[in-house]
């Protein structure tokens, strides 16, 4: 019996990409990116500040870091509340020694849990970004609009009051998107979203109410993911910090095209005792090649590449 012929057709199928997100363009096939002062490589470090719930719901799936013990799961609770109270400002005092910024993406019920570390970002984050309202609060396919939009009004109500201007960019919860999540967005005046991975440079996005741009931050690159999930040593991972900068700098002197190497720090994860030389050790590389790199705001880093 054959596969009947419906299977095979769809609507938008052509060369290239089979929606209207955003058009077909190879990166190596693009013109080139200048950033200021003519670098070759543009930094983009941020801060990951989240909550999570000591009870949650699970509601789409649960986040990695999400408690998983049985009721009251203290353990993990207490871990990820320790980089709000303890880690985060380890990081800052780095970022201040070698003379880096940051900016940080916040969950909306954080800021209504410590406004004090809110006053404390205001004064030293490049950028305040939404990270949704908690890390219960995931963005997923079939949740109902009414909802997600909710959850979004009480995000940039609750961070609003911590931001200079008014909040430009986003960052999901554990980076889940539903199907309406950048219709959402746009309609509430965010510009940017860091949520997909599929590209090193900031690319034209379309939704239903405009145009966004999505600004990629590797996930490959971010500490949760090398030290929580693959394992690797924090010696490793400040190795591989390191090895992608170099790489980006030399692949952006080749090809005269700018490269953008995007951080991700979460200050629970690199914030320990332990791990926080090996942070310091990726902060003092970067320092040392301030000659070849910009070191900006995600929205900034958006505007010199456009």
């Amino acid at each position: 019996m054959s596969l009947d012929r419906s299977f095979l057709e769809y609507p938008q199928l052509r060369h290239g990409m089979d929606h209207e997100r955003y058009a077909w363009s190879m990166l190596a096939q693009r013109p080139a990116v200048r950033w200021p002062g003519d670098k070759p490589l543009a930094l983009w470090i941020n801060l990951t500040l989240e909550h999570f719930p000591l009870n949650p719901a699970g509601e789409g799936f649960k986040p990695h870091g999400s408690m998983v013990m049985p009721y009251p799961d203290l353990r993990h609770y207490t871990l990820r509340d320790y980089g709000n109270r303890v880690g985060v400002f380890r990081v800052l005092d780095a970022l201040e020694t070698y003379g880096l910024r940051a900016s940080t993406a916040v969950n909306g019920e954080l800021a209504e849990r410590y406004p004090a570390l809110l006053r404390r970002l205001q004064a030293r984050s490049a950028e305040l970004v939404a990270h949704g309202w908690n890390m219960d609060s995931v963005h997923y396919g079939g949740l109902a609009p009414e909802r997600e939009a909710e959850y979004i009004r009480r995000t940039l109500a609750a961070l609003a009051p911590y931001a200079d201007a008014p909040l430009r960019g986003w960052l999901s919860p554990a980076r889940s998107q539903s199907e309406n999540t950048p219709e959402l967005l746009r309609q509430m005046g965010l510009e940017w979203f860091a949520d997909w991975v599929n590209d090193e440079l900031p690319y034209p996005f379309q939704t239903a109410h405009g145009p966004m741009t999505a600004l990629p931050l590797s996930l490959e690159l971010e500490d949760r993911f090398v030290v929580g999930e693959n394992l690797h040593a924090e010696a490793e991972y400040a190795d591989q910090m390191i090895d992608a900068c170099e790489f980006l700098i030399e692949e952006a002197q080749h090809t005269g095209q700018g490269r953008l190497l995007a951080l991700n720090i979460h200050p629970w994860v690199m914030g320990q005792p332990h791990r926080i030389k090996h942070l310091e050790r990726v902060f003092a590389h970067l320092a040392d090649r301030a000659g070849l790199i910009w070191n900006a705001a995600p929205s900034e880093i958006i505007a010199a590449s456009c």
